[in-house]
């Protein structure tokens, strides 16, 4: 499959230019139509020809294992979650923290990797917040402030700028310090190759509704095997335990103890299915055209303007307009959908490789009159 192949099979872009895949990436019709399907057959066929739960439990397994070979992960150590909000929250509520511990993080981060950390303080934990510069962390700053630190949470991709941040040696830095790593990794999968293996971080957490082009509901959390030993989640059910009717329960092992109870599996069902759409493409295939076509924005953007690399790392382009709200609300009177960023104050446009040049021209026509 091609990417305008792809690009044909998802209703949502066969009229306006669509570039908010950071935000939300509409989904092709068979993703909708393999949760659809899972829905009719779990209603209206096992109740009486398998069992619910069964059936179920068969669809989370197999989605365990095609996240985890998506990802370079073994699927113990897979969760599956709501969201990237949710796989942090499970970290951040499996850790029994006392007051004067210390959590760091960075000012690029986005309200999922803030909220959890903002309750904690209320706790007396400490936060740390390392201050960056044009999304770019400097590694001496970060050393620094996670010398003491209980855990690091930092972006693999900038929602802000679209940068890299270099996962690998944070975390070194944090692992050198005894602190935990968690990443949030949500910019990453469907746009960017994923290798948790080489990244080390003890837990990273991501989702399938953005470049992934799933559905919303279908997260899912990496937990290293060693480091979910020894965490103890606050939200337990009959999902998170080896035998629900023991007493004392176990923990399941691995990430599993992550899950919790009764939950409609059709987002992770599509989460599977989108998966195999991104891997017939080939990764590879879509991070390079995607690169091509954020460049084609980024080389056209006055550089005053341009707050992302001139040589894009993302799809994620950030431009400086006057007014972004307004700026927003005039391009989607034309068709042309992006989004407004709260800081920087700027619009963002998510280039997908199912976009076109086309599309970015028609974007930057649009944007003439703000210069």
């Amino acid at each position: 499959m091609t990417p305008l192949e792809l690009r044909a099979d998802i209703p949502a872009l066969q009229d306006d230019v669509y570039l908010n895949f950071g935000a939300h990436g509409p989904s092709p019709k068979y993703v909708v139509d393999a949760a659809d399907e899972f829905v009719r057959t779990h209603e209206y066929d096992s109740p009486v020809t398998d069992d619910p739960y069964e059936t179920a439990f068969r669809a989370f397994d197999r989605t365990r294992e095609t996240v985890a070979s998506f990802v370079g992960a073994d699927p113990d150590e897979i969760a599956l979650t709501e969201s990237t909000t949710a796989g942090i929250n499970a970290v951040a509520n499996a850790i029994d923290w006392h007051p004067g511990d210390v959590v760091v993080r960075t000012d690029l981060e986005h309200p999922a990797g803030i909220l959890p950390w903002q309750r904690l303080e209320r706790e007396g934990v400490e936060v740390r917040v390392v201050e960056t510069d044009g999304g770019r962390i400097d590694r001496d700053r970060f050393a620094e402030a996670v010398s003491d630190a209980d855990l690091a949470c930092f972006s693999a991709v900038t929602w802000t700028h679209g940068t890299q941040l270099p996962v690998a040696e944070l975390v070194d830095v944090a692992h050198d310090a005894g602190a935990l790593a968690l990443v949030d990794a949500v910019q990453v999968p469907g746009q960017l190759s994923m290798d948790v293996s080489a990244w080390g971080a003890d837990a990273v957490a991501a989702a399938g509704h953005k470049w992934l082009l799933g559905l919303w509901g279908g997260g899912f959390l990496y937990v290293d095997r060693s480091v979910a030993d020894g965490l103890e989640p606050r939200t337990v059910g009959y999902r998170s335990v080896e035998t629900p009717t023991a007493d004392p329960f176990e923990f399941a092992a691995g990430a599993r103890r992550f899950e919790v109870g009764s939950a409609n599996p059709a987002a992770h069902v599509a989460l599977r299915e989108a998966i195999d759409a991104i891997d017939e493409v080939g990764i590879g295939r879509i991070e390079d055209r995607v690169r091509r076509l954020a460049g084609r924005l980024a080389d056209s953007l006055p550089d005053d303007r341009l707050l992302s690399p001139s040589t894009p790392e993302s799809g994620l382009v950030t431009i400086d307009v006057d007014n972004p709200a307004e700026t927003v609300d005039r391009l989607a009177a034309a068709g042309i959908v992006v989004r407004p960023l709260p800081w920087p104050n700027a619009v963002r446009a998510s280039v997908h490789a199912v976009n076109t040049a086309g599309d970015v021209d028609r974007l930057l026509e649009s944007l003439e009159s703000e210069w």
